[in-house]
């Protein structure tokens, strides 16, 4: 089993359903920044590297006469409104680690403010990760928000597609592992022992593939330009730390579709009468405005509060736990419930506004 989820790999070697595996590695290093690439304990090892950021469509961004963004604070401007696409953390663990990312370099309300900012923006939040990619190959959306591989495979395979990191991203493994109770464990080594190999390791670097190698030598037979995190051409700013984002991977999730998914409408609409509002006032200071983007761009749940150990018991409780069950569904719909409230009555400030 692999995948883009450092995090989800610890639950799966908490909850043992993997096994370790021994497998020898020759020139990969223990660390990728501060990160380390292997699970100390063996039980998983980082296959490849990934990292998160933005592709845009050039064909569709010269047409919307659209600039080309460098930051995460970019996709929270006006002239992005509706053109924006990104998946549900729910569904997609790399979406997950997009957000996470944003929320440990922002930290916990300033990231969901810019989170929401963004949301605010979006024309869609699809329904799988691949629909991201897709849409904006097709040329459906600008812009869409995904793990590297997906903006650089695009490109390498001939769309008009383009991608970038932002300052604000991490570089963390993608790792691979042995599924316990796997029933051919040494079909399973001889594979994870390829992957790992100079020759699996090249591989990666397919135009259809395009991912990033963990195995620094690697390199020397990359593309020109190929983004290399061991040779200093991605800047990432934020040391992730994956066992915080586990601690609270499934309220983040949980969250994310309350106040965005499933009110997607809503945010667009109180994030486009707020933009209209500036737009109108010209930079005069209104009350009414700024309410209307507190109420817009604030997450119900806080940064104390996503530490509660309660709250958190809820959302990380095993499947059966009725109790847990109730008071999830309890939590989740006041924050759906508020965030509806709030988002219709920040379009009435902001249309308000003077």
């Amino acid at each position: 089993f692999w995948a883009s989820a450092p995090d989800a790999f610890e639950v799966l070697a908490a909850e043992k359903l993997l096994q370790k595996v021994d497998v020898a590695t020759t020139g990969i290093p223990e660390k990728i920044g501060s990160y380390p690439i292997n699970d100390p304990e063996g039980m998983y090892r980082g296959q490849a590297l990934a990292g998160y950021g933005f592709m845009w469509n050039t064909r569709y961004m010269n047409a919307h006469k659209l600039p080309v963004p460098k930051e995460w604070s970019d996709l929270t401007k006006p002239i992005y409104h509706g053109h924006i696409a990104t998946s549900s953390p729910s569904r997609s663990g790399t979406s997950h680690l997009t957000f996470e990312t944003i929320l440990q370099g922002e930290g916990w309300d300033p990231g969901w403010r810019q989170i929401l900012q963004i949301a605010g923006n979006a024309a869609a939040v699809t329904e799988r990760s691949f629909g991201v990619p897709d849409g904006v190959q097709n040329g459906q959306f600008g812009i869409g928000i995904v793990i590297d591989f997906f903006g650089l495979a695009a490109k390498a395979s001939g769309f008009p597609t383009e991608f970038a990191y932002p300052s604000a991203t991490a570089i963390v493994p993608a790792n691979i592992g042995v599924v316990a109770g796997a029933k051919n464990v040494e079909a399973g080594k001889r594979f994870l022992q390829f992957t790992l190999s100079e020759e699996g390791q090249q591989l990666l670097l397919d135009p259809k593939i395009s991912r990033l190698p963990v195995l620094p030598a690697a390199y020397a037979k990359a593309p020109a330009g190929y983004p290399n995190p061991f040779g200093g051409t991605i800047q990432a700013k934020v040391n992730f730390d994956s066992a915080l984002s586990q601690s609270h991977y499934y309220l983040v999730s949980s969250l994310f579709d309350q106040i965005i998914t499933f009110r997607l409408k809503e945010l667009q609409a109180a994030t486009k009468a707020i933009h209209d509002a500036e737009k109108r006032l010209g930079g005069r200071i209104s009350p009414q405005l700024e309410e209307a983007k507190k109420l817009a761009w604030t997450s119900p749940v806080n940064a104390q509060q996503s530490k509660d150990k309660e709250i958190l018991a809820v959302f990380n409780a095993k499947k059966g736990d009725e109790a847990a069950t109730r008071r999830k569904t309890q939590l989740e719909e006041e924050w759906s419930s508020k965030a509806k409230a709030d988002y219709i009555r920040a379009v009435e400030l902001a249309n308000a506004a003077k």
